[in-house]
């Protein structure tokens, strides 16, 4: 089982997550987009995030992280967010204006991960229910 463990629960949490700067500016090349990467990788530390993989793109940014689920996700992506957009300014601030703060875009895209699909999800309630009901009929 490929999963992780808190004290009482196994996991696996696997999202795909990509979200742009605002008005999907092409602002990360060169020196500004390395540093991006290591500012994620190391807030993705500090929250206990394992980064599976991952792209900084010229305007946008990608990453398929697997987050414990004691942390949801909208409340992580708010984080990652919100401290990279202030160590960015910090390292660069000519990239803040004197009108906003924010570097990132408000909206993000994301969807989960599994090594099933839909299908055999659906497949499986509808079995456990036609056992349910066996076993109400035996009663």
């Amino acid at each position: 089982m490929d999963s992780s463990s808190l004290s009482h629960t196994r996991w696996k949490c696997q999202y795909h997550i990509v979200f742009i700067p605002k008005y999907r500016r092409k602002v990360m090349y060169g020196q500004i987009k390395a540093d991006v990467r290591e500012i994620l990788k190391k807030l993705c530390e500090y929250k206990g995030v394992t980064i599976i993989e991952g792209a900084v793109c010229s305007d946008h940014v990608h990453i398929c992280v697997s987050i414990p689920p004691k942390l949801a996700v909208s409340q992580f992506v708010g984080y990652l967010k919100g401290k990279s957009a202030l160590m960015i300014f910090d390292k660069y601030p000519e990239l803040s204006s004197k009108w906003t703060k924010a570097f990132w875009a408000r909206g993000y895209y994301v969807a989960t991960v599994g090594n099933i699909t839909e299908e055999a999800i659906k497949k499986y309630i509808q079995e456990q229910q036609e056992e349910a009901r066996k076993e109400e009929t035996m009663k």
